[in-house]
């Protein structure tokens, strides 16, 4: 990556870095992964070794997924301050930089670290003329940030929703729409 000095200082001032993610990062990379499932299992009425043994079983499903369809991505662990923060995964291909996965603890959401970090793959999106895409949940609250950050939506596909940021202020697509909520009963007409 060749994130500008205004990124750098920005990425450096709140402590974050990224390491690669290695064999032995794997329980972490789990325990990530079932940090953002929490509020979506708190609706079932599952006891917490079949929550555990669901979240173990969908994270080797996805993990496997991502690999297999992302053979060339970069598979990052994310540090705050060298304490383990979250992952991003990010595709880097000729023509779009596909973020294949962004996931931070809970007590790293809100603080900043996400927004740095997509500003310095804005930057390098930018830099290399390649378009920046994001598949999100439509119950995650992320979406404002991908909102401000001046992504586009591109497609609705029910439970996701395909954003792209492409520089162009003018570019095609809707504008990203609010998260849904877990908790509230949705629109008449929703699946």
């Amino acid at each position: 990556m060749s994130p500008n000095a205004a990124e750098v200082s920005s990425l450096a001032a709140l402590g974050v870095c990224l390491r690669p993610a290695v064999p032995d990062d794997v329980p972490l990379l789990s325990r990530i992964y079932a940090s953002t499932r929490t509020d979506e299992l708190s609706l079932v009425p599952w006891t917490p070794e079949q929550k555990a043994a669901f979240l173990a079983q969908q994270f080797l499903a996805q993990d496997a997924d991502y690999r297999r369809n992302y053979a060339d991505a970069s598979f990052s662990v994310i540090e705050v301050r060298g304490v383990p923060a979250g992952r991003l995964y990010v595709d880097r291909g000729e023509r779009e930089m596909r973020v294949v996965d962004i996931s931070l603890f809970p007590e790293f959401r809100g603080k900043g670290f996400g927004g740095a970090l997509f500003a310095e793959l804005i930057e390098e999106s930018r830099a290399g003329g390649r378009r920046l895409t994001i598949h999100v949940e439509r119950f995650n609250p992320a979406l404002r940030l991908y909102r401000r950050l001046g992504f586009r939506l591109v497609s609705d596909l029910g439970v996701y929703v395909f954003l792209e940021w492409s520089g162009d202020p003018g570019s095609a697509g809707a504008p990203v729409p609010e998260p849904l909520s877990l908790h509230a009963p949705q629109p008449s007409g929703s699946t």
